[in-house]
């Protein structure tokens, strides 16, 4: 079978924004609260950084249950792994997700500024320089016959829908509006030329919109 190129569990509002402008250390999704966006998955039994029991079932637990299956090697842009814009000015950063990430898979990080990779626990971060195309070519081979996950941002997510790459999309549309920031889309309906559409509305709120290619 062939490997999927798939968007998994990204999140936006109702307007369609998925992260603020001014991202610093301090602030990965800039002047947006994420805690308005992410509620639905943090409240699921399988939240991967939960430490307490319990959590609730049904079908937001099932999208968080599945985020990891058949996924063999994960694309992100810079602006995922880290605010600094340009060249490296530290190499000591490395992510937002401490020692160990949540990906445990090969990493591609897209940048005009390589540096070299290096391991935490079981993820292997690579920096690379390339377009949408052999970029994919590359974590394909590192997937070893799995899936590739699109992780984001919304202009790494826009790159790949633009060079029509991306195979399948789960979005979720958090019940809140955000006003302004990154924006994946005016409406939905923008992606209805190459996708299909199903629309599945969840008891937390959040609205899951699952795409698949025509």
């Amino acid at each position: 079978m062939a490997q999927l190129l798939k968007v998994q569990n990204f999140n936006v509002s109702r307007d369609g924004i998925a992260a603020g402008e001014d991202q610093t250390f301090e602030r990965p999704f800039g002047h947006v609260d994420p805690a308005r966006l992410f509620a639905w998955g943090g409240a699921t039994a399988s939240w991967p950084t939960r430490t307490d029991p319990g959590g609730s079932r049904g079908l937001d637990d099932y999208f968080t249950r599945d985020f990891a299956h058949n996924i063999g090697a994960e694309i992100m842009g810079r602006n995922k792994f880290g605010p600094q814009r340009g060249p490296w000015a530290d190499h000591q950063w490395q992510g937002w997700w401490g020692d160990r990430p949540p990906f445990h898979t090969p990493v591609f990080v897209m940048t005009h500024h390589v540096r070299p990779s290096f391991t935490l626990s079981d993820t292997t971060f690579h920096f690379v320089d390339g377009d949408p195309v052999d970029v994919l070519e590359q974590a394909r081979e590192a997937a070893q016959g799995k899936d590739v996950r699109l992780g984001g941002g919304v202009t790494t997510i826009r790159q790949f829908l633009d060079a029509d790459l991306v195979d399948t999309l789960h979005v979720a549309v958090s019940p809140v509006d955000l006003g302004s920031g990154l924006r994946l889309w005016d409406s939905p309906d923008e992606l209805l030329d190459r996708f299909h559409l199903d629309v599945v509305p969840s008891p937390s709120g959040v609205t899951h919109h699952l795409f698949w290619r025509k």
